[in-house]
């Protein structure tokens, strides 16, 4: 059935206008002012309504297994949360053991991936390097639309990798078109800071922090930007939390990398005083990997994210209830790390960006859907607003209120981080592949209706750095005559 949006006012990364959109067949198939419904169309009234399109989540862990348990989101009631927020397609994580197959490790994700309500996508990890690591990057991308290897430098003794690892994957990453993405914690600095805390007797979430600091994120992402500038690689770094990691990125980027950064809502709002709460069980519900920082870093978030010099927003949504929190009672290295809040991203977003003026409509568009789009090579099919493209779309009223609790949400956790506060910038409806599937509150989610989105190799970005890296490539003196 054809599906009729009028009267509503079109909001997209680069401009804003009034015009209605027909949708058919799971693509934009029109948009002007007062279109005709074709014969028999469903016609959505959006009145008062902003257009947009559907935010992407770049940065999902459902049914994640990790620190010996399994998240509690799987991808059916993951998706459906993040439909109720506004969100159409996630981009997930395959995280292979270290010395696991990345393909046998991508059919085992794709196969839990097949209940999922919206679109999706994965990111592979390398967490270890062998011949076969090297050519399985090479099928990956070209049979399964992998263009992304995500890098872990935290997670000693599990699936952190060294700097050596790095090279070797960035660069094959470059030659395959794909982008290296990192989780830039120095791993051997929290290892040893873990030890020296408990053998302090500090046992407790606080710890978790204090293992932890600014410092040691900052470090990682330089050391990361350095290892992809020596390369000629792009990098994309995950869950931006620090003023230093911040200002690296905008470092490099002054000198012509090619880096993009990637922010939490959660770490726009909530600081790490939540780690000293009295209450074992709120403050492990905290605990996250890199954890909450204290104020001042949330500034430098939003410069970053106002000037264009972070370009993504994502939630690292990774759910794990109290019970399953309960495991590092006695330890806090044992805590499972993890927040949930893919339902929650868009609205949080609007209502510290949008309604404090620091950020406009259109850069809130950006952040949540249009440039993740872009970077990982998925526009105009995802992340636009144009004929076309593919009818993910969100009705978002900037007016209407809700308080956020775990008690009303559609996230499977027994926590909401956001819990009391209220936040004004709603999904009334969010549409996928054409259908209605969240509507005044309610659900109308398929399981198994999300279709796997293929991301195809070498984006824009690497025809530009194809030539920089010719101009730069290292040639050898040529000896004189007779010597």
């Amino acid at each position: 059935m054809s599906l009729l949006i009028r009267g509503g006012e079109i909001v997209t990364a680069e401009r804003r206008y009034k015009a209605d959109v027909l949708c058919d067949q799971g693509a934009i198939q029109a948009i002007g002012p007062d279109l005709e419904a074709p014969s028999g169309a469903e016609i959505l009234d959006a009145g008062g309504l902003l257009v947009m399109p559907g935010g992407i989540d770049p940065h999902t862990h459902m049914e994640l297994p990790f620190m010996g348990t399994v998240a509690s989101e799987d991808f059916y009631t993951g998706t459906a949360a993040g439909l109720a927020g506004g969100n159409t397609m996630i981009i997930d994580f395959v995280i292979p053991a270290p010395g696991a197959s990345l393909l046998d490790s991508y059919k085992t994700w794709r196969g839990w991936a097949e209940k999922a309500a919206a679109d999706y996508s994965f990111h592979v990890a390398v967490t270890h390097w062998s011949d076969q690591v090297h050519e399985e990057m090479g099928i990956l991308t070209r049979d399964h639309g992998v263009n992304s290897f995500k890098h872990f430098m935290a997670y000693k003794g599990a699936i952190m990798v060294d700097d050596d690892i790095l090279l070797r994957s960035f660069t094959r990453a470059l030659e395959l078109g794909a982008i290296p993405t990192v989780h830039a914690e120095n791993g051997e600095a929290v290892a040893f800071m873990q030890k020296s805390l408990l053998a302090q007797g500090i046992t407790g979430p606080e710890g978790h922090a204090l293992s932890r600091p600014a410092s040691v994120e900052g470090e990682a992402a330089q050391r990361a930007i350095t290892i992809a500038g020596l390369i000629g690689a792009p990098l994309y770094i995950v869950h931006v939390s620090t003023e230093e990691a911040a200002q690296a990125i905008a470092r490099a980027r002054a000198a012509g990398q090619r880096v993009y950064g990637e922010v939490l809502p959660q770490q726009l709002v909530i600081d790490e005083t939540v780690y000293q709460n009295k209450d074992f069980a709120t403050a492990a519900a905290y605990v996250m990997s890199p954890p909450f920082r204290p104020k001042h870093h949330q500034k430098a978030l939003w410069a970053g994210l106002m000037s264009g010099q972070l370009q993504t927003t994502a939630t690292d949504h990774c759910a794990f209830c109290a019970p399953q929190k309960a495991a590092g009672k006695d330890n806090f290295t044992l805590i499972p790390n993890g927040t949930a809040g893919i339902e929650d991203r868009m609205s949080v977003l609007w209502h510290h960006g949008v309604s404090t003026g620091r950020l406009t409509p259109s850069e809130f568009v950006a952040i949540t859907s249009t440039n993740t789009a872009k970077i990982f090579n998925i526009h105009p099919r995802k992340g636009a607003i144009e004929i076309g493209a593919n009818a993910d779309i969100v009705l978002w009223d900037a007016s209407s209120s809700r308080t956020i609790s775990a008690k009303t949400h559609h996230q499977n956790i027994d926590f909401n981080i956001y819990e009391g506060m209220e936040v004004t910038g709603l999904a009334a409806t969010t549409i996928s592949q054409g259908k209605i599937v969240w509507h005044k509150g309610e659900l109308r989610t398929v399981k198994g209706s999300g279709r796997y989105i293929n991301r195809p190799c070498f984006p824009m970005t690497f025809e530009a750095l194809s030539k920089i890296n010719a101009a730069n490539k290292p040639v050898g003196v040529a000896l004189m005559s007779g010597q």
